[in-house]
């Protein structure tokens, strides 16, 4: 679907709904083989240089092929002090770019609690891995 199509609140901030964490407290998220648009973002000791560009190239793609979700996702996996993946849940393959699938990706401690305690992401073969994540 088309962005304009999607259930994105994006009134308050022009790009995209503020986060309401409470929405997500206490919810068991399971996925089998859901599809993600894959970018990577350069960084500099953490501090990303590039997202809006990239996200601004993958949101363009998404957009042409109309593989908008009903509901936005949209994951990182800090690999290193000088990058990012980007992961951004589409509904369909997006041509000419690297597409991801994953599975079993549970959130459901709680918001706040999983992001600073387990960060579960996928290792690039579908499969899930836990790690140690900052405090937020």
């Amino acid at each position: 679907m088309k962005l304009a199509q999607a259930d994105y609140d994006n009134a308050e901030t022009g790009c995209c709904a503020k986060l309401d964490a409470t929405r997500w407290d206490g919810r068991k998220l399971e996925w089998k083989d859901k599809t993600f648009l894959k970018d990577h973002i350069r960084s500099f000791l953490h501090i990303p240089l590039n997202f809006g560009s990239v996200i601004s190239r993958d949101h363009a793609a998404i957009e042409e092929a109309e593989a908008y979700p009903r509901e936005p996702i949209w994951l990182t996996d800090e690999v290193s002090p000088w990058g990012s993946d980007v992961y951004v849940a589409v509904d369909r393959d997006v041509p000419n770019a690297k597409m991801e699938r994953l599975s079993k990706c549970l959130l459901d401690e709680g918001l706040r609690r999983s992001v600073s305690k387990r960060r579960q992401v996928g290792a690039g073969d579908g499969s899930i891995r836990n790690r140690q994540g900052p405090e937020v």
